[in-house]
């Protein structure tokens, strides 16, 4: 056996995030739907990545796009059928492509069976125990029992009428109201999950991507919190025993063959991302602190460095993302004056923005993070150049965001537009020709030019950057497992080598740079005349 045959997929993978509502719509109806990403396997594949991670598609009234969870066991009629989700699984296994779905543990929707349940049984009942019910401050009760906020705005708790109809109880909700948290120190719910991950694990599922991963477990007694700072102590936020949880949930994937993966969604400090990643835990988790950093290359730098001493000390490999279903696009982020991104706080909407710029630095950074070692995850429409989508008509937008910060957040339907398959058809392709409705959200005119059948055969566009580095990242040994050396030279530009004669060179300055001696440009993410790199720009070359 090849040392690559035995390093785990997951180590180096590239992982194609998938928005289903957004991604095909196979029936139609506007919406994305599983008909639709079976019949775009061969494009994913085609475009190079080993794996695809399929947002929630579990049954779900989508309140908050499907992260409001129903039955953990079905599959939303939005989106299709549980017997047309096993036929995904099979299809893309045949094509070589792992399958990654969502799991929702540290919430449920209001209309979850087990919370209709304690809705009915009323206080200090079983049913109530699986959530975090409690009475209210105050003479009458009627004040949330601490002072923790939601995640969308305003407080993290709701009241419920009891049987008589008269004024109970409040359950928490670290998000939406309809978001109830789950009580995770109740038995209950830490078998119903692990059977949970048994049901889809005996179906074929690849991994779990664990969304709000270091929220499950609760300060016992649920204090006040002292101070509302994003820095400063959380009852709710990173808890010691949450550890445990993933211990069990590691015993169960290593209980099934082949390489199953946990990644998880974790907004928290690197010396705390080291203890979720350790060996009998989660196997990766995403490295937000990159997908923040600004179009820097000292910023940039000091979280590559960071990144990887952390990683390599624990034995785990680094992730690497530019954005999601949650983030401001990234030719958006990188044609601003300020590129950086910061969660909890209003998103930027409608600040000048370059997209020229935007997109020239988009594709080097594609190059520049393709090149760094652990996985890399794509979100739909990178590989496109789309962009954020910031003239969407309030009365069209979904995401429960712009309500509950009462209109001073747009939310996050700009980077969940409807993708661009045909520059000349209805929807852009979106939706079958023949279709009744329209996209669930309108596409800007400008993306006709992004299509996918607009850029294919051109190498100069942005899915053929992505494709050739795909490709030569998949054919590069030292792209699969050298270490990173780097190299000296301008402050401005990031430069250095893998493996045996790979090089990697970005030049975030605003001067054109000499490129390293080198034998080969093997990719780069604009032409190099004269062996000069120009600003925004990004080479692979041959040593």
């Amino acid at each position: 056996m090849s040392a690559q045959e035995a390093t785990p997929w997951w180590r180096n993978a590239v992982i194609y995030q998938v928005y289903p509502r957004s991604f095909a719509d196979g029936n139609g109806d506007g919406i994305g739907d599983i008909a639709g990403i079976r019949a775009r396997l061969p494009y994913l594949s085609e475009l190079g990545a080993d794996a695809v991670w399929i947002s929630p598609w579990y049954r779900s009234p989508m309140v908050d796009g499907g992260y409001d969870v129903a039955d953990y066991r079905d599959i939303d009629p939005l989106f299709g059928t549980l017997a047309e989700a096993e036929a995904l699984i099979r299809e893309a296994h045949a094509l070589g492509l792992r399958i990654i779905v969502d799991m929702v543990p540290n919430h449920c929707s209001d209309q979850h069976h087990w919370f209709q349940a304690a809705l009915k049984s009323g206080p200090g009942s079983p049913e109530r125990e699986r959530f975090h019910f409690l009475d209210g401050k105050g003479e009458a009760g009627d004040e949330p029992p601490n002072n923790w906020m939601a995640g969308f705005g305003g407080s993290a708790w709701k009241r419920v009428a009891g049987a008589d109809g008269t004024p109970g109880q409040w359950y928490l909700h670290l998000f939406t109201a309809e978001q109830p948290d789950f009580n995770w120190n109740h038995p209950d719910v830490r078998a119903e999950f692990e059977s949970i991950l048994r049901f889809w694990l005996d179906r074929g599922i690849d991994g779990f991507r664990i969304d709000m991963a270091n929220l499950l477990i609760k300060q016992e007694g649920l204090p006040d919190r002292p101070s509302m700072a994003p820095d400063s102590p959380s009852p709710y936020e990173d808890r010691p025993e949450v550890h445990e949880i993933y211990r069990a949930w590691r015993r169960i994937a290593n209980s099934y063959d082949g390489d199953r993966v946990f990644v998880g969604e974790l907004w928290v400090g690197p010396q705390s991302l080291a203890r979720y990643l350790r060996p009998d835990e989660l196997h990766t988790g995403f490295n937000f602190a990159y997908m923040q950093a600004p179009w820097d290359a000292a910023r940039l730098k000091a979280v590559i460095d960071e990144t990887l001493a952390q990683h390599t000390a624990i034995g785990a490999p680094a992730t690497w993302v530019l954005g999601n279903h949650d983030i401001t696009r990234v030719v958006t982020r990188y044609g601003r004056a300020d590129s950086s991104f910061a969660p909890g706080g209003v998103r930027v909407h409608n600040a000048p923005v370059d997209l020229r710029l935007g997109t020239r630095r988009a594709r080097a950074a594609a190059l520049l993070y393709l090149a760094l070692p652990g996985s890399a995850y794509v979100y739909q429409g990178e590989e496109l150049g789309l962009w954020e989508v910031e003239d969407i008509p309030a009365e069209l937008r979904q995401d429960p965001t712009l309500a509950q910060s009462g209109g001073t957040d747009p939310g996050r339907d700009g980077c969940r537009v409807p993708l661009p398959w045909e520059s000349a058809a209805p929807g852009f392709g979106f939706t079958p020709h023949d279709a009744a409705a329209a996209p669930w959200l309108p596409q800007p005119a400008a993306w006709r030019e992004r299509a996918v059948d607009a850029q294919e055969g051109d190498p100069r566009s942005m899915l053929g950057l992505y494709r050739q580095a795909l490709r030569v990242r998949r054919a590069e040994t030292g792209l699969r497992a050298g270490e990173l050396t780097w190299l000296p030279g301008d402050e401005s530009v990031l430069a250095f080598t893998r493996g045996d004669g790979f090089g990697c060179v970005a030049n975030l300055g605003q001067s054109a740079v000499p490129l390293p001696a080198h034998s080969d440009v093997l990719i780069a993410s604009t032409p190099t005349p004269g062996a000069l790199l120009p600003p925004d720009a990004t080479a692979w070359l041959r040593l």
